[in-house]
């Protein structure tokens, strides 16, 4: 599945051949992220990210990075979470060293300049604009504020446009050497390319980068004794809400239960959440539950859109179903059902280079070793009826509940009185 080697400087290189493929994809994976930041920096590793692509001493311009990929037909891009920060290329093959090239050249030698600092800052005040103006976006936001208030994990990433106004070059300078730092970075490689041809490339050059002690994330307070509440009033024609419950962190022995249990309760059409709110009773076009880890928290959240009328009938339609979850044992035919499921998922990813670079990468930064596909496939199949009803009377509690909403008036006490099982 993959080979893994650590240079003297602390860089962790992992890869995974696929020669059938005609493609390679080279994910950096930092160990940083938003809950990194102090309040004053909420938004800086998010900003660093964009600056990446704005240009190097031998690239002096967003234009020529940019031309430099679509030049050879492949795909440039980042992102920026809570705990990780990822740049990643995906080329084909020939073109592999040009790629790794690259991107060493923009997290060694990218400029930050004022001006460039200055346009990306008025880019990335859109990009909040833009997720201010949408309702779905909007709400993601404020369930993440309710469950994490004043914290460093209730913040978006992007931060808020007076951080965001306030970063300066210095800040990034003083940022950089903290967290870039070859102990704290992981490269993924995946594709039509050997082991040892990745490691030679990669030591080549990256084996300089000298090292330092990472800066640490700051910790969840992960207590609430009641249910909490909080709604934006928007003129929409929908209500958008987002219903949560606390999670579990990612090295916690329920993962793959509560990830299994996940699926039966809202992935897919044949989800429990879907069928019964749209197909039985038509109150949402779209409903879903996802699952989020984090290194000593976590959620469950449920998302749907919704007339305004609705909402009331909504919210008492899911908090039934988790009830149900805790309450009655899932059936053994419903449960082979979400396995497969879970397992088709992960296995059809495993054909695409860029999947197969992050899962190996992404695995090695934020758990510190790799489970295979078989090994995941193995965990998957161990759950049992009994394993998943009690994750879900550990996590389905009244006193756990969050909602945020963004939409209409609401009757906010009343909603409240609604939040119980």
């Amino acid at each position: 599945m993959y080979q893994r080697t650590v240079l003297d400087n602390g860089l962790r290189i992992v890869s995974s051949a696929m020669p059938h493929t005609r493609s390679v994809c080279i994910c950096v994976f930092i160990g940083t992220g938003s809950r990194y930041e102090t309040p004053e920096q909420a938004g800086l590793s998010h900003f660093m990210e964009h600056l990446f692509f704005k240009g190097t001493a031998r690239r002096p311009t967003a234009k020529e990075i940019s031309e430099t990929i679509d030049g050879i037909g492949g795909i440039l891009n980042g992102g920026t979470d809570k705990e990780l920060t990822v740049y990643w290329v995906k080329v084909a093959r020939p073109h592999f060293s040009l790629a790794l090239d690259l991107l060493v050249d923009m997290l060694r030698n990218s400029k930050f300049n004022s001006v460039d600092m200055k346009n990306e800052r008025k880019v990335i005040i859109e990009e909040l604009n833009m997720c201010m103006d949408s309702p779905q976006n909007r709400v993601d936001m404020l369930i993440d504020e309710v469950m994490w208030p004043a914290q460093a994990l209730g913040r978006d990433v992007a931060g808020s446009k007076e951080t965001v106004t306030a970063i300066d070059r210095k800040m990034i300078l003083d940022y950089l050497p903290i967290h870039y730092l070859p102990s704290n970075t992981v490269v993924g490689v995946a594709g039509d390319i050997t082991h040892n041809e990745v490691v030679d490339s990669v030591a080549a050059v990256l084996g300089d980068w000298p090292d330092g002690t990472p800066g640490s994330w700051f910790p969840a307070d992960n207590g609430q004794d009641t249910s909490r509440l909080v709604a934006e009033r928007r003129k929409t024609e929908q209500a958008h809400l987002c219903l949560a419950v606390r999670g579990i962190p990612r090295m916690h022995p329920d993962r793959f239960a509560l990830d299994l249990l996940n699926l039966i309760l809202g992935e897919g059409m044949s989800s429990r959440l879907f069928l019964e709110i749209r197909e039985r009773r038509g109150l949402a076009y779209e409903i879903h539950s996802f699952v989020s880890h984090y290194h000593d928290s976590g959620s469950v959240s449920i998302c749907a859109g919704v007339d305004p009328r609705s909402v009331e009938d909504t919210i008492e339609a899911i908090l039934r179903e988790l009830a149900k979850l805790r309450d009655d044992q899932v059936p053994e035919a419903e449960i082979t059902k979400a396995k497969e499921l879970g397992k088709g998922r992960l296995m059809l990813r495993m054909e695409d280079t860029r999947s197969v670079a992050g899962w190996i990468g992404g695995q090695e930064l934020l758990l510190g070793h790799i489970l295979t596909v078989d090994e995941v496939v193995s965990m998957l199949d161990a759950v049992t009826a009994s394993d998943l009803q009690q994750v879900a009377q550990k996590l389905f509690l009244a006193d756990k509940l969050s909602l945020a909403l963004v939409g209409p008036s609401f009757k906010k006490g009343h909603l409240q009185k609604l939040l119980k099982f």
